[in-house]
């Protein structure tokens, strides 16, 4: 899968960085229409360096989160979308794909929830990242809080 602003290359990137100088609400627009959005902005951009004073995406309402996963699942629930590698060489690695990693964050978000923890609680875990970002990921966006 290809994203449009994936950059590949040093002249890629050249293009890319030009044109969000040039024309940065037009640039940047066009970088979050590859995005879920529960409601488009009002407006990219606004600043006042001044002040100082920037706003992005006023008026928007987005849950970046389940453009990481949620989103996916449909089309490549059984692509890998993580692969760990671990620093000891004695250890596997571990691979999950889109599907598992989704069933995994649903599983501890139960857990989260059987323990009482409510959205904006704020929860901090050392290991296994994708963990952690399950955890914040459903709270923010769960019904039940």
């Amino acid at each position: 899968m290809s994203y449009p602003y994936q950059i590949k290359t040093l002249e890629e990137y050249k293009t890319a960085y030009k044109e969000s100088l040039e024309t940065p609400e037009s640039f940047w627009s066009d970088v979050a229409n590859n995005f879920y959005w529960h409601k488009k902005w009002d407006k990219v951009l606004e600043w006042n360096f001044k002040e100082p004073s920037i706003k992005w995406y006023q008026g928007a309402k987005l849950n970046i989160t389940e453009n990481c996963l949620d989103r996916h699942l449909k089309a490549l629930s059984d692509q890998f979308a993580i692969i760990w590698e671990p620093n000891n060489p004695t250890e596997k690695k571990r691979v999950l794909t889109y599907k598992e990693l989704h069933q995994q964050v649903c599983r501890f978000s139960n857990v989260l929830k059987n323990n009482t923890r409510t959205r904006h609680c704020c929860i901090s875990l050392c290991k296994d990242w994708c963990h952690s970002f399950g955890c914040i990921w459903r709270l923010q966006r769960s019904k039940y809080f």
